[in-house]
C-alpha cells in the first residue's frame, strides 16, 4: 500500500463526535497498511454554502485547498454522520465545492465510507444517500463490507477505541480490500 494517498474527512463538525473518532481509527488502520494519511478538518475549512455567485467571483481560497487536498489523493476516508435520513450539511456543502469551479475534484476517486450514530441502525441511510451522490461524481466504493457503527454512545472506550473487537476488524476489512482494488488497478 505504499505511496497510496489517502484523505480523511469527518462529515461531523462537533469536535468530540463519534466519527471523528471512528476516523482516527481508520486513519491509524490505513497508516498500519502503509498509506500515506491526511486529514481535512470541515470546521477549520469552514466552506461556504454552495453559491454559484460566490463560484462566479473565483474559488474560495478554502474551497481551493479542500479541492486541492482532494485532487492529492487517492483514496478518500470518509466517516459520516446521519442526519434526517441524509448525511450533514456540512459535508454536502464539501462535495457540492468538489464537484464545481474548474471542474470535479472527485472524478475517479476511490471512497471508503463508515459512520457512527447512537441509533439502532447506525448510518445505514445516510450511506445510501452518500452512495448515490458518488454516483453522480464518479466516485468509486466497494458495495461490501458496509459499516454501521450503531449504538455509538457505547461503541467507543475512552481512548477513543472501538469496544467491539468486531467493528474494528469489520472497518479494517473495508478499508484493506479497497486499498487492494485501488493498488491493482493502479499497477
Amino acid at each position: 500500500m505504499e505511496n497510496l494517498k489517502v484523505l480523511g474527512i469527518s462529515g461531523s463538525l462537533r469536535r468530540d463526535s463519534y466519527n471523528r473518532k471512528a476516523l482516527q481509527v481508520a486513519k491509524k488502520i490505513a497508516t498500519d497498511l502503509g498509506a500515506e494519511v491526511s486529514e481535512i478538518d470541515l470546521k477549520e475549512l469552514n466552506l461556504p454554502i454552495y453559491d454559484g455567485d460566490i463560484e462566479a467571483l473565483g474559488l474560495p481560497e478554502n474551497v481551493r485547498q479542500f479541492k486541492s487536498a482532494v485532487e492529492a489523493s487517492d483514496v478518500i476516508l470518509i466517516a459520516s454522520p446521519e442526519y434526517n435520513y441524509s448525511i450533514s450539511g456540512a459535508l454536502k456543502t464539501a462535495l457540492e465545492w468538489g464537484s464545481r469551479g474548474g471542474g470535479n475534484s472527485f472524478d475517479g476517486k476511490w471512497a471508503i465510507i463508515f459512520g457512527a450514530s447512537p441509533g439502532l441502525v447506525g448510518t445505514l441511510r445516510g450511506q445510501f444517500q452518500l452512495r448515490q451522490i458518488f454516483y453522480d461524481l464518479n466516485v468509486l466504493a466497494l458495495p461490501q463490507p458496509q459499516v454501521f457503527i450503531r449504538n455509538a454512545r457505547e461503541a467507543f472506550d475512552t481512548d477513543g477505541t472501538f469496544k467491539d473487537l468486531k467493528t474494528y476488524e469489520q472497518l479494517k476489512k473495508l478499508i484493506q480490500k479497497t486499498f487492494e482494488v485501488v493498488e491493482k488497478l493502479k499497477n
